[in-house]
């Protein structure tokens, strides 16, 4: 029964473990053997799902063993039954959330054509302040026209200058 638990605890550490660790067999076994182990580590091997299959092992071999009159070979076969379920699940678990992907990260040239409003005056070939919607929110960005710009008129953007800056236009309507 110690045994048992031991491996339990043992697996439920290596969980914890592998969530700094993860990865680090892969970096340091991957070259190995002229790259033949390279990508070994990942899927079934990988250390969540060892982990799984080694705590619930030792538990669900400890909780047969002490709940049954059945004797130790029992306990590690159904042990070793629902690891194999628990390290299953957790590698399906693991390909779920990999495959799940955000949406794209908005990027300068996204704002080329949107509209929005001037909050410091722009000066002929000089420097103001606008707000634009990037991504669902509200953004300050320094801005360039050509012409002066008063402040609360209307703009389009042109071109992106930096990451903080656009060139704009007054909308005329």
């Amino acid at each position: 029964m110690t045994v048992l638990l031991g491996l339990g605890i043992a697996g439920i550490v290596l969980l914890a473990l592998s969530l700094v660790f993860d990865g680090i067999l892969e970096g340091l076994l991957g070259d190995a053997l002229g790259g033949l182990l390279n990508g070994f580590f990942d899927g079934l091997l990988s250390l969540p799902v060892v982990a799984g299959f080694l705590s619930m092992l030792g538990f669900g071999g400890a909780i047969v063993l002490g709940t049954t009159g059945a004797g130790v070979p029992v306990a590690l076969a159904a042990g070793a039954a629902s690891g194999l379920v628990a390290a299953w699940l957790t590698w399906k678990f693991s390909q779920a959330l990999m495959r799940d992907q955000t949406t794209a990260t908005p990027r300068g040239d996204d704002l080329v054509g949107t509209s929005g409003s001037v909050v410091t005056p722009i000066p002929a070939d000089g420097y103001g302040e606008v707000l634009l919607r990037l991504a669902g929110q509200t953004v300050k960005f320094s801005a360039k026209s050509a012409v002066p710009v008063e402040r609360g008129a209307e703009i389009w953007v042109e071109a992106t200058l930096s990451t903080t800056s656009v060139t704009v236009r007054p909308v005329e309507r």
